[in-house]
């Protein structure tokens, strides 16, 4: 059965930083749009960042910008986020998802992707 597996996360301090891998298990990843979003408590689910199908854009969130990096190895199959300079308010759960065709930015948002991985907790504090 098709489907993501999320690892990375944990607790980081202020100004740290984390890596948050996302493999693809059943399908080429490389084919489809990717996205990373995220939820505190008590808040809704937000968008962090996606790559839209073939890279053809990237959407990342003003809070992210500068910070946050997403990228692909297609020879791994796997997506990841790179987050740097990481703030107390970054802490949530963090999701990986996966969809085909989504290609503009207004598409970087919390429903209808094919698959969502199983979440992994990030926690900024000192």
């Amino acid at each position: 059965q098709a489907h993501l597996v999320q690892s990375g996360g944990g607790l980081v301090q202020p100004g740290g930083s984390l890596r948050l891998s996302c493999a693809a298990s059943g399908f080429p990843l490389d084919n489809y749009a990717v996205g990373w979003f995220r939820q505190a408590p008590g808040k809704e689910r937000e968008a962090v960042s996606c790559l839209m199908t073939s890279d053809i854009s990237t959407y990342y969130a003003d809070s992210v910008k500068g910070r946050f990096t997403i990228f692909r190895d297609n020879a791994k199959n796997t997506v990841y986020l790179q987050m740097s300079s990481l703030k107390p308010e970054d802490t949530a759960v963090y999701y990986c998802t996966a969809d085909q065709n989504r290609i503009g930015a207004t598409e970087c948002v919390p429903v209808g992707w094919d698959y969502w991985a199983q979440g992994t907790q990030v926690t900024v504090s000192s």
